[in-house]
């Protein structure tokens, strides 16, 4: 009798492992020996989901109407909110019939995205150090990727004029991300018309994933790309309740702007999947719309830890890059190491999980990304376990 053979496609094979399940592996490893582990790794918020965005779920999920299948494109009433949102926030006006469809998470539809305007051979620009969906994304979809390196001495923004013409001749879309992860750097406005000059002269998509929009310090509040004028001609924003209101798991997002683009990412979801359900959506309407104090809060107390590590670990020697928004850390190491090096090194020798910056692409090579995501005395002593290291500057 022959042997049964499980042969993955192509596209599978290709693939890295991801990212984040890697280094969730290393971890428990690391666990299962008995060590203290602190996870500065992934950005998962370790603050609850509000009360008042709880019992609206609580009290939607009673409704009979919320047990069937969810709208396609989504509740009007969560869409509504979205339009709502930036109107309050960024002065933008959105039609939440047309111009705004909900996500299961922005991930979702980023992921989705490329299979929507990606043909074989198409390419795709993409940030690097960045998010590893934007490219797993385009090249499932048959796409090539051409990278934008984010360096530190452009302020972590794409210098758009090293592009070779003849790549972007070839490009359907370009992904940005602002406030960006890694490096927790935002954008101005300046740039964002650079980016929409670009699109219009070479006819790409713009998908700007907003995620970390609402995490900023400083009082410092970044714009939103939708608001710069021009933008609603080139392109369209991802945005999630993940972060803002430390909803990772409830997975609801959206994705708003130019209403042909946003009607083809529809197109894809209608046919892949079958929705948020409604109980969901309705807590996200309450999220967007009611009150807010719990997203000053959420800033005034990552804005603490942002310090505490920041202080903790330049006293020590390390360079780092202040992030203006998001809560991550992007950290210079010394020049001795490799990124993958010296992540290895905090696990093995101190407990702490952070994720290398190689992961994100060869720009993140000698840095290290630190999550803000435990409190602040696990910062403090995440400090004190990285100082008895003596590492070498």
């Amino acid at each position: 009798m022959s042997k049964f053979v499980v042969e993955p496609s192509q596209r599978i094979k290709n693939l890295p492992p991801y990212l984040f399940a890697k280094i969730d592996k290393m971890k428990e490893e690391v666990k299962k020996r008995g060590v203290d582990i602190i996870s500065l790794g992934i950005g998962d918020p370790d603050l609850p989901t509000p009360p008042h965005i709880i019992k609206k779920l609580h009290e939607a999920s009673q409704k009979v109407e919320n047990h069937q299948y969810p709208s396609y494109e989504g509740l009007f009433l969560f869409r509504k909110a979205v339009a709502d949102f930036y109107k309050n926030r960024f002065n933008t006006t959105l039609d939440p019939e047309t111009e705004v469809v909900s996500l299961i998470g922005s991930k979702e539809g980023i992921a989705h995205f490329p299979l929507a305007f990606i043909d074989p051979g198409d390419y795709a620009l993409v940030p690097e150090p960045g998010y590893p969906v934007y490219a797993v994304a385009t090249r499932f979809a048959g796409g090539n990727v051409h990278y934008m390196p984010l360096l530190e001495r452009n302020k972590f923004l794409p210098d758009l004029s090293a592009i070779p013409s003849d790549i972007a001749k070839k490009s359907k879309v370009i992904f940005i991300n602002y406030p960006n992860n890694p490096t927790g750097a935002t954008a101005t406005k300046d740039f964002y018309l650079e980016v929409i000059d670009f699109a219009k002269k070479y006819n790409i998509i713009v998908c700007h994933d907003a995620a970390y929009s609402e995490m900023f310090y400083d009082g410092k509040a970044p714009i939103s790309f939708l608001e710069v004028k021009g933008a609603m001609e080139v392109g369209v924003e991802f945005h999630s309740l993940s972060k803002t209101y430390n909803m990772t798991g409830w997975r609801i997002g959206w994705v708003a702007g130019h209403r042909e683009i946003v009607g083809a990412l529809g197109k894809i979801k209608t046919n892949i999947d079958s929705g948020i359900f409604q109980a969901i959506q309705e807590a996200g309407a309450e999220a967007l719309l009611g009150d807010q104090s719990c997203v000053k809060e959420m800033q005034n107390i990552y804005q603490e830890r942002r310090d505490i590590l920041t202080e903790g670990l330049e006293k020590i020697g390390f360079k780092v890059n202040k992030p203006a928004a998001t809560f991550y850390m992007w950290i210079r190491i010394p020049d001795s190491w490799t990124s993958s090096d010296f992540a290895a090194l905090l696990l093995e020798k101190a407990g702490i999980v952070v994720t290398p910056g190689n992961g994100f692409g060869e720009s993140g090579e000698g840095y290290i990304r630190m999550a803000l995501t435990v409190d602040k005395d696990r910062l403090k002593e995440a400090v004190e376990r990285i100082k008895s290291l003596n590492i070498k500057f």
